[in-house]
């Protein structure tokens, strides 16, 4: 069976592997048709992505078809589209018990902890797979950074008079953005790129966009009629975003970190504690959000039409990374097709 693996960061390996034994009960094997390509996937061709190992079949953003299945009674069928839950976890630790499997205590991710899908076959859980026939194998591979959005959104829970500051518009902040409730009172996006905020202005239809790079507070307390924004989602990955994110949020508001770096970052604490700061973390994604996420997609509510702005076949990935991690490529989204 074929495969692709990131040998060491920067080298990518064409490779063969065994083909997948027989799903066990509670299994099911799949039939990779897309490949998403996320941020983890790319920090980790740099070198920059925190729990990872190497070498390591990437992919956890995808669209399949199952082929078999282990056990009577299951959600799922031999023909069935699904969007794959990618983290797996153990269903006993306390963060399971409570419902969280996002953030287990053991929790495996496909592509960063074990080998994901990169590769033509995969034995997953039937618990991690969420059917949709109704979407493309393209949509359902973007399904699960969109569940990342979703997740942050639900953990800050904005709504009617909230004003939202999403910094970083990547595909994640961008999921974030699309997850914002209808009644917020305002919503504005934040980037250094000049392409990101045109995608986000001209093909996602945000209004306010802010530069920056550009005296951004100045931006956003005039957008907001000289305040500060009550939740602000913070999706850049940045030390220096991270550190100065709080300056963004109005006193009795709300700070939510979805990006992720390698490193510490540090606050003023007499600002932290003036502004009675909410502080949040968003990890990963739970199947309440996959439900959710799948079922605006099917009735329309979320359109991802311009988001996949590359596309690549199997036989291409070790042309195709350099180019997209490069900077220059204009990349919001990839999708590479198995």
């Amino acid at each position: 069976m074929k495969a692709v693996v990131l040998e060491k960061p920067g080298e990518f390996r064409n490779i063969s592997v065994a083909t997948p034994r027989a799903p066990l009960e509670g299994e099911a094997l799949v039939r990779v048709h897309r490949v998403g390509v996320c941020g983890t996937d790319l920090h980790a061709f740099r070198g920059t992505q925190p729990f990872f190992n190497y070498p390591r079949i990437l992919g956890h953003e995808l669209g399949v078809e199952v082929l078999a299945v282990a056990g009577k009674d299951s959600k799922v069928a031999p023909g069935d589209h699904c969007a794959v839950e990618p983290g797996i976890a153990c269903g006993r630790c306390i963060a399971c018990r409570r419902g969280k499997t996002n953030c287990c205590v053991d929790l495996k991710l496909l592509g960063v902890h074990i080998d994901g899908g990169m590769c033509e076959q995969l034995i997953v859980p039937v618990k991690n797979l969420h059917p949709a026939p109704k979407l493309t194998f393209e949509q359902l591979a973007v399904v699960e950074p969109l569940c990342v959005g979703r997740h942050a959104v639900r953990r800050a829970a904005p709504g009617a008079g909230d004003t939202v500051l999403v910094i970083g518009a990547g595909p994640i902040g961008l999921a974030v953005a699309q997850s914002i409730p209808r009644e917020v009172a305002a919503l504005l996006v934040m980037d250094i790129s000049d392409e990101r905020l045109a995608f986000a202005r001209d093909k996602m239809g945000i209004q306010h966009c802010v530069d920056g790079r550009n005296d951004p507070l100045a931006h956003v307390t005039q957008l907001l009629g000289g305040e500060l924004a009550t939740v602000v989602f913070d999706c850049t990955g940045s030390k220096q975003s991270m550190e100065s994110s709080i300056n963004y949020m109005a006193h009795g508001g709300k700070l939510v970190f979805v990006g992720l770096f390698l490193g510490d970052f540090s606050f003023n604490d007499p600002l932290f504690q003036r502004r009675e700061t909410t502080l949040l973390s968003s990890r990963n994604a739970t199947a309440e959000d996959f439900r959710d996420v799948i079922s605006r997609m099917e009735e329309g509510e979320i359109n991802i039409q311009h988001w996949i702005t590359h596309r690549a076949r199997a036989h291409e990935v070790l042309e195709a990374f350099p180019r997209w991690v490069s900077g220059s490529s204009g990349l919001i989204k990839a999708t590479i097709e198995w």
